[in-house]
């Protein structure tokens, strides 16, 4: 295959870059922002100041994709973190208890991820990354989408679009414009707003652990805190939840509400630490998913990856880690068919809808424990809801579900061992036992 084009230097968009430069002869990133030469958030992305967990499975497929990556973005300054053993995971009013997983995510701000992908994007064969350059539309011929067109005029040509141009993506009018139905869009409303600050980071500054995550108990709270450690000496700490009105844009307004949080350790922590930033307020008011493998006539050159297709609560943390599956499984379906054909597309779009389907079930399901969230209710929401909870109570318990349920969390093992009979009465029993115990 000749020419491919990905608008979008993100995540998404350099994972789809790094997957085509091994299939096509020449591979063209189009970016609309000033893409930095440091680790500078840039404004084209607006949550870039905030956190961002690139779960254990999302590292493992960048790693594939980009060999000796992880040592790099140590090397840079990222903290390597096994969540059952260095995460302070606080949740349902308990902490859940310590428990080796034998593997690791890396803590680093995304702006650092995103430059040491993007840097090793630019050195493979064939590939051009362009910024400070905007598509305007698609070209096609009423079959197949055969290029784009630039805000200079430029009009370029290519065997397959890919847009990674994220929650924005202007592709329903554009395949509208060349006869093209659009997909079904489903939307989820959370409210979520959160607010983020750096501080100065120093051994000590969080005895016996490495980061924190705490969750609220849904309806009565509402906010979330995080710790995260960062390259160059520094923690992220952001607080935020659903539904929020009034987020805090202040000093004095950010540490009440980490007072204010079930547990203290986060408000510990900015207690001891130096402030480096002021809080950055960032608003996610839905969640969005596009229904594309629904769709009755797709184009052949063309494909949605990342929040083009999917736009995820941000708390949980499972947007760039499905983004970078789906550019996999891209890889795999042009594989199959050796052609960016429609019937290629169908197949990626099948195999990106049951990457989405567990982490949307989930975050989705977690969304509407609030009675304030609102939209479709995936089925059965509420039996879901009340069995994760058992599950969470028997991982308080047990060490051994607490394993199994991060490796779930983090789209390493399949969600299906959590509802096989033996394991469900399980857990049953081991929550009843951990209400007891509380």
């Amino acid at each position: 295959m000749r020419n491919a084009i990905v608008i979008g230097a993100s995540v998404a968009g350099l994972a789809v870059a790094g997957v085509l430069s091994r299939r096509f002869a020449s591979v063209t990133v189009l970016d609309r922002d000033m893409l930095p030469d440091d680790n500078t958030p840039r404004r084209g992305v607006p949550q870039s100041q905030q956190g961002h967990f690139l779960l254990v499975s999302g590292l493992q497929e960048l790693e594939a994709l980009f060999p000796d990556l992880e040592r790099e973005l140590v090397a840079a300054g990222g903290t390597r973190i096994d969540p059952g053993l260095g995460l302070r995971s606080y949740r349902f009013g308990r902490l859940f208890p310590i428990v080796a997983t034998g593997r690791e995510l890396i803590s680093m701000s995304r702006p650092q991820l995103e430059l040491l992908v993007r840097e090793r994007v630019a050195e493979l064969a064939g590939v051009t990354i362009r910024d400070r350059i905007a598509v305007t539309g698609l070209r096609g011929d009423g079959e197949r989408v055969t290029g784009v067109t630039l805000d200079t005029g430029e009009k370029l040509d290519a065997d397959l679009v890919v847009d990674c141009s994220g929650r924005s993506s202007r592709s329903d009018r554009w395949l509208g414009q060349l006869g093209f139905p659009s997909p079904e869009r489903v939307e989820v409303k959370v409210g979520v707003v959160y607010s983020t600050r750096t501080y100065r980071r120093r051994p000590g500054d969080l005895p016996g652990w490495q980061a924190v995550l705490i969750l609220p108990t849904a309806p009565a709270e509402r906010m979330a805190g995080i710790a995260l450690p960062l390259e160059g000496d520094r923690w992220l700490v952001t607080v935020g939840g659903w539904h929020v009105e009034d987020p805090p844009t202040d000093a004095a307004a950010f540490e009440a509400v980490a007072a204010a949080l079930p547990d203290l350790t986060v408000a510990e922590l900015i207690a001891r630490t130096e402030p480096l930033t002021d809080p950055a307020v960032h608003r996610f008011p839905s969640s969005r998913r596009r229904l594309f493998e629904r769709l009755d006539r797709l184009p052949a050159g063309y494909v949605a990856v990342g929040d083009a297709v999917c736009s995820f609560n941000p708390i949980y943390g499972q947007g760039m880690t499905c983004a970078t599956r789906e550019a996999v499984a891209l890889g795999i379906a042009l594989d199959q068919h050796g052609t960016a054909s429609s019937a290629m597309a169908r197949d990626y779009y099948r195999a990106a809808a049951e990457i989405i389907a567990t982490p949307w079930r989930f975050a989705v399901g977690g969304d509407f424990t609030y009675p304030q969230t609102t939209g479709p209710r995936p089925r059965g929401i509420r039996l879901v809801n009340w069995y994760v909870r058992k599950i969470a109570l028997a991982a308080h318990v047990r060490p051994d579900i607490n394993a199994l349920l991060l490796a779930v969390q983090q789209l390493v093992t399949p969600p299906g061992v959590l509802f096989r009979l033996a394991f469900v009465a399980r857990v049953l029993w081991l929550a009843r036992s951990s209400r007891v115990r509380g």
